[in-house]
């Protein structure tokens, strides 16, 4: 029976085995975009949920809107992830994630209490804040990486991603917060 070499790992093999080429802003513009094409997945999925248990209809009607302004953005990003050659593909992403988990806590903890809109208003917010984050790094980018046509719609979605935060700002301000507050001076 002949003995199995065992194979020697020295400094240099594991060297060899662990140099690559190095990371390029081209990198990590598809790696960031993989994240935000995952990320408006995400929110197709919750903004229906938000928008059925919202109680006020403007709130409701705001998220429904968003739904299909959202629908539009990732086709946006398909186009960019054709432009690139790319499959357009997400990968995970723990931020989007989290926001999620946390407005599904307040679906839950807060429902039909006089503070649920606020909360689902603040954490689409914190979506919204995410996404501009995002859009607006993706967007300098193509431009530094002469992506004139992929900035141009990176640029449209960051448009409406601003306008939703203030759509939604509006009506926090205006409608929402005041009518929890009220509701909780009624109740005390």
């Amino acid at each position: 029976m002949a003995k199995r070499a065992k194979k020697r790992t020295t400094r240099k093999t594991v060297a060899r085995r662990t140099r690559q080429a190095p990371k390029m802003l081209s990198d990590l513009f598809l790696a960031t975009l993989k994240d935000i094409y995952f990320a408006e997945n995400k929110i197709i999925k919750t903004l229906p949920k938000m928008a059925k248990a919202a109680q006020s209809k403007d709130l409701a009607a705001a998220f429904n809107k968003h739904l299909r302004e959202t629908q539009g953005q990732v086709r946006r990003l398909d186009q960019i992830f054709k432009m690139l050659g790319k499959p357009a593909r997400g990968k995970p992403c723990e931020a989007i994630n989290g926001i999620a988990d946390e407005g599904a806590e307040i679906m839950k903890e807060f429902k039909g209490a006089p503070a649920l809109d606020a909360g689902l208003l603040a954490a689409a917010q914190s979506v919204e804040h995410y996404e501009i984050s995002r859009y607006g790094t993706l967007r300098t980018w193509a431009e530094e990486l002469g992506m004139q046509d992929a900035a141009r719609l990176l640029q449209e979605t960051l448009d409406e991603e601003a306008a939703t935060d203030r759509t939604l700002t509006e009506l926090a301000t205006s409608v929402i917060n005041l009518e929890a507050e009220d509701e909780y001076r009624a109740a005390a």
